[in-house]
């Protein structure tokens, strides 16, 4: 049967078990906090980003996971420097033009920061002069650090960003850096 781990990846891991970086450096990988042989990451979530990352032992499960054919929604929470506004949300809303083409339409909306939230290390930079905003937003593409793109071309870059859901699978409480087994097979029960 296959296995599906949900994990909470922090800021600065890498989302593989081993680092191929330059020899003499030290980066954190998924090996310091999954000790549970033959998974692989189902698609990838940069370094300086956070939240879900899905491993399976599954290749069909991987593929229809993190294949871009397969269109499955993924669900951010982004920080973004300045006061955002209604029009730049309408802008993603609508798709925005990347210099790989346009984006599909994603959906969004401003959301106040959740109380639940987990603190990151180091800390988000701050600025008494700039304010900053909270996003939700929902794409079904998955290009190279695509919502940090996104939100910097409607003039808001991202500060902080952590990813909540793929497709079915949600973050649901799960602490930065801790994983928990989840149902493989949630995509084609819904």
């Amino acid at each position: 049967m296959a296995r599906l781990i949900a994990f909470n990846k922090p800021f600065d891991v890498l989302s593989q078990f081993t680092d191929k970086g330059s020899e003499g450096t030290t980066r954190k990988t998924l090996s310091e906090f999954i000790d549970v042989p033959r998974v692989y990451p189902a698609g990838r979530l940069d370094r300086d980003s956070e939240g879900l990352l899905l491993l399976t032992d599954d290749g069909k499960l991987q593929a229809a996971i993190s294949d871009p054919r397969h269109k499955m929604a993924k669900t951010y929470l982004a920080q973004v420097e300045g006061d955002l506004s209604e029009e730049a949300l309408d802008l993603l809303r609508q798709g925005v033009e990347l210099k790989d083409g346009m984006t599909r339409p994603a959906r969004a909306r401003r959301v106040d920061e959740p109380d639940w939230l987990w603190p990151r290390t180091p800390p988000v930079r701050y600025r008494k002069s700039v304010p900053e905003s909270w996003l939700e937003l929902t794409i079904s593409e998955g290009r190279n650090r695509q919502v940090r793109r996104m939100t910097a071309a409607v003039g808001f870059p991202t500060l902080r960003l952590i990813r909540l859901s793929i497709g079915p699978w949600h973050l649901d409480g799960l602490e930065s850096g801790a994983w928990r087994e989840d149902d493989p097979w949630k995509a084609k029960k819904r």
